[in-house]
């Protein structure tokens, strides 16, 4: 048969008998199978065998509009030509704690999986949860995204000497609006104590359960100074709501070229906060690396990509055993780091 759109000369021919058409009616219903089960296979692969009949669900344990809920949107978009439709639902609280409690209720069923990350692992050793990412099946590291020091557009504060001078002066006055108590922003903010000579321990953190209230505080005046992750507060510096102070990077970011980091400002702070995906506990070994592949396929999608350029987010993909041990390695760092604070016993 030639290309759609093009004829070709063909030499008469008598019509199909009986046996023909049957043939030819046969022939087409082999085409159309194969034209409607490849998509599907070309989608899925093993992950459309793990998943049968029912629906990829991600959940965000977070409040919409947070760094959990972006990246679970995001993955909701680049899956669709994986997987096709997925789920994103939100449940808020306590550093992502609550939503952990109700996720490894799941036990067994690969079509559920949780955004997770740094904040979540500081929020478990604060909240004193009973549960942690070991109750969970821990699939892959997906971004990582620093933090930047605000203020409002009309504080008295315009560069970083200025808040050391602050903190230094008394640090208890200096207050710090952020995330969840535990997460990268509490941690920060610690550690933004220790480089000033002072004491971590009096450091007055303010914690909300989402990046919009921890906004609303600093708008207020409440707060002296907000830490929020990139791609939450970029907005609003463009807009000129906020002015950054400064970010968590060692060198300067691309995105806020003329904002300087806190290393450059003579001050040994480094804080990367990262995210990524955990399925329940007691999924079978075929169904985690299914789902393992999945997301790796899915951070090589055109779309993935067009997310991370958009949101500003480092691409830190890390998958199967070597993911496994960063788990491990970091759970032991962040308690490790608490501690050193003064916030492990919050």
């Amino acid at each position: 048969m030639g290309a759609p759109g093009t004829t070709e000369e063909r030499a008469p021919r008598r019509p199909p008998g009986r046996s023909g058409v049957i043939a030819l009616v046969a022939a087409i219903a082999a085409t159309a199978a194969i034209v409607l089960t490849a998509p599907a296979a070309d989608r899925g692969g093993a992950v459309q065998d793990v998943l049968g009949d029912e629906q990829l669900r991600i959940m965000a344990p977070a409040s919409p509009g947070g760094g959990w809920d972006q990246t679970s949107r995001e993955m909701q978009k680049a899956l669709r030509e994986l997987v096709g439709r997925t789920e994103v639902y939100n449940v808020s609280g306590a550093g992502g704690t609550i939503g952990l409690s109700q996720f490894v209720r799941h036990e067994g069923d690969p079509s559920e999986l949780m955004t997770t990350g740094l904040i979540m692992m500081g929020a478990v050793i604060a909240n004193g949860s009973p549960r942690s990412l070991t109750d969970t099946t821990p699939l892959a590291r997906l971004t990582t995204d620093y933090q930047v020091v605000v203020v409002a557009a009309d504080s008295p504060l315009t560069d970083v000497p200025g808040l050391v001078a602050a903190m230094q002066a008394d640090v208890a006055a200096v207050s710090i609006s952020g995330g969840s108590a535990g997460g990268a922003e509490q941690i920060m903010s610690g550690l933004l104590a220790q480089a000033v000579g002072a004491d971590p321990a009096r450091v007055s953190y303010v914690a909300h359960s989402g990046g919009g209230e921890a906004l609303t505080t600093v708008l207020s005046g409440r707060s002296t100074i907000g830490i929020f992750g990139l791609s939450e507060i970029e907005p609003q510096i463009e807009a000129g709501t906020v002015r950054a102070l400064a970010v968590s990077s060692a060198d300067r970011l691309p995105s806020l070229p003329d904002v300087p980091s806190l290393t450059e400002s003579g001050l040994d702070v480094v804080v990367e906060n990262w995210r990524g995906v955990v399925a329940p506990p007691g999924i079978s070994d075929q169904e985690e690396q299914a789902l393992e592949d999945m997301l790796v396929r899915m951070a090589q999608t055109e779309g993935w990509r067009d997310a991370l350029a958009r949101r500003g987010w480092g691409d830190a993909l890390l998958a199967g055993p070597e993911f496994e041990r960063f788990v491990q390695s970091e759970q032991e760092r962040v308690s490790r780091v608490l501690t050193q604070i003064g916030l492990g016993g919050n």
